[in-house]
């Protein structure tokens, strides 16, 4: 959240703290410590969590209706100035809680001061945290079914072409650039439904944990999870205030997302060279040389690629981290936040130019068709032409490896190998063998499920968006 820059006052109270502090904090321990120049993202979770805390105070009786009429009045005044980024967040309050505290008192009074009865700091963050968490999983995964979305309509304008598809970097049989575009469908399906899952997990509410061992006020905690939409109170308090689970969850969906994007980015940096040319990438997602006038460099994809190591290093950071902490909260759980939201922000902005740069492909069909050519990748249909007459396939891949050193040594293809070569490797060989070695024939005798016959494309394409239209529903 946007907002006026943090000040660099010093520190020099610690008013909040009450009566057990006679000396002000040491200076350089408290720029070490403060948080709010980052948690300060958090602003609208906690002013939501504190409305939340407030109103159920007041149907409790904790506190009176003219209290939570101030807090709230107090809270929209808040909001406004920092949606407005004129809210100056001040360091002395090292974090988002205390600034938003000592905001609320100075605009109320004392109706500010009874806001915090029976809450915690400790359950307030966790409560924050998830709250953002939420939210930030659900835009990252209707972001994420917007990518899939764009890929399938590539699928449907351009899916027909055939190109090679490669194992070992190599050209191993032909397929359909819809079945290779369907494939990173499928792997960001599951990528989007990994999150959605992650986020039914972390849907629990830990505010009224208090700071471990809940409060001796009369709070309804059910109340206050269902104002924040969550589906219920977490059941112990010890693990409300301490668990961060739910974040490596959520930051291990993003790092197998980010593998995914970066292998899709990695393909979209070979196609595009002049060793493939089976794409071109639109102006606005590449970037020229500063030396080189001929250059186009295909520079986001290589960023989304490089910055895919950000969510993995970000789970590693938050799990070493949690490690070795005892229950329950300790300040080194501060420090969970810089690369959560580092991580979210990586992962959301590589789908969005992913989105843009797939959208504007220009694909190149004739230089697809001409890789068909080369490669000798017609060997595993003689194989299976062979088998399909009768030859046991170990004998007949044999056959197909004594062709395709045949066809090393004239320096031709294997369509251009002679008929009677191949009838003197085996007698099963007959003049309809060219015909069956077309790329087109070759797709099609491929109609098994999860081929990529053209019936079986279309097939998997309303599988797929069906399957995206489900998870659309779950946002």
């Amino acid at each position: 959240m946007s907002s006026r820059p943090v000040s660099n006052r010093p520190v020099s109270s610690q008013s909040l703290w009450g009566g057990r502090f006679s000396t002000a904090p040491d200076k350089v321990a408290s720029r070490f410590s403060a948080s709010v120049a980052i948690d300060s993202r958090l602003a609208a979770e906690d002013i939501d969590g504190s409305l939340a805390h407030a109103r159920m105070l007041a149907k409790q009786a904790i506190i009176s209706g003219e209290d939570l009429a101030a807090i709230e009045c107090g809270f929209a005044q808040i909001r406004s100035e920092i949606e407005a980024e004129t809210f100056e967040w001040d360091p002395e309050y090292e974090d988002v809680h205390l600034n938003l505290e000592r905001a609320l008192t100075d605009r109320i009074g004392d109706a500010g001061k009874r806001l915090h009865t029976a809450r915690s700091r400790n359950d307030q963050v966790a409560t924050d945290m998830r709250l953002w968490s939420r939210k930030a999983v659900t835009r990252l995964a209707s972001e994420l079914l917007a990518l899939v979305d764009t890929v399938l309509d590539r699928v449907r304008q351009d899916g027909d072409h055939l190109l090679p598809a490669y194992t070992h970097l190599q050209r191993a049989q032909p397929t359909r650039l819809g079945h290779h575009l369907l494939a990173w469908v499928a792997m960001w399906l599951r990528d989007a439904d990994r999150l959605l899952d992650a986020r039914e997990r972390l849907n629990f509410s830990p505010l009224g944990a208090g700071a471990l061992a809940t409060t001796t006020f009369p709070i309804d905690r059910s109340d206050s999870a269902a104002a924040l939409g969550f589906r219920a109170p977490m059941w112990n308090s010890l693990d409300a205030v301490s668990s961060r689970d739910f974040l490596l969850e959520v930051l291990g969906s993003l790092s197998i997302l980010q593998v995914h994007l970066s292998r899709v980015a990695e393909e979209l940096v070979l196609w595009s060279s002049q060793e493939f040319a089976f794409i071109e990438i639109s102006d606005a997602f590449a970037t020229g040389s500063s030396m080189m006038p001929q250059k186009k460099n295909p520079d986001m994809a290589e960023l989304i690629r490089g910055k895919s190591s950000v969510a993995p290093a970000a789970f590693l950071q938050v799990a070493m981290m949690l490690k070795a902490l005892p229950l329950t909260y300790n300040r080194d759980m501060q420090e969970d936040k810089e690369p959560v939201f580092r991580a979210f922000d990586t992962a959301l902005d590589s789908i969005v130019v992913m989105r843009g740069m797939i959208g504007s492909l220009h694909f190149k069909p004739s230089r697809m068709n001409a890789a068909l050519r080369d490669g000798f990748i017609e060997a595993t249909d003689i194989a299976d032409y062979l088998a399909a007459k009768g030859v046991p396939f170990r004998e007949a891949h044999a056959c197909s490896g004594k062709l395709v050193a045949a066809a090393v040594q004239a320096g031709c293809t294997l369509l251009e190998v002679p008929l009677a070569v191949y009838q003197s490797v085996s007698p099963a060989f007959e003049a309809d063998v060219f015909e069956s070695l077309a790329a087109e024939a070759m797709v099609e005798r491929r109609d098994i499920l999860g081929g990529p016959a053209s019936a079986r494309v279309q097939e998997a394409l309303e599988l797929a968006n069906a399957e995206a239209t489900g998870l659309k529903h779950r946002l």
